[in-house]
């Protein structure tokens, strides 16, 4: 990935989380919605969005269908701060990384615990 590519990136990010706090003015975008990474295609046209909210699997499908409706608004306003000549086809996809992180550590937890009561009962 190019220098130009990663600052366009997080210029877009930034930019993003932004406008979810203080620009839109979709119910359903009320929820607490982070972006946590964009990933532009190289001739920026394209921009994957990664987002990632709390709440129930109905909730979060609803946070990606006001993403979805907001998109021309995001898209007009993100090519108009960031003066750039193409705007770039927004596409929104929830990010679960977060989640599978704390699913390791639990099995790390697990795996830990287990390796301590292994040790106490060779002791005796």
């Amino acid at each position: 990935m190019s220098r130009r590519t990663e600052r366009v990136n997080s210029l877009i990010r930034q930019e993003m989380g932004e406008l979810l706090q203080r620009g839109v003015k979709d119910p359903r975008l009320a929820a607490f919605v982070t972006v946590t990474q964009v990933s532009v295609s190289p001739d920026l046209r394209h921009a994957r969005v990664l987002v990632s909210t709390i709440g129930s699997e109905d909730e979060k499908k609803n946070v990606l269908d006001g993403l979805a409706c907001a998109s021309g608004f995001l898209r007009r306003e993100i090519t108009t701060r960031l003066k750039m000549r193409r705007s770039p086809e927004l596409s929104f996809h929830y990010d679960d990384s977060l989640n599978q992180g704390a699913q390791v550590l639990q099995l790390i937890d697990q795996v830990a615990v287990a390796e301590t009561e292994e040790k106490g009962s060779s002791e005796c």
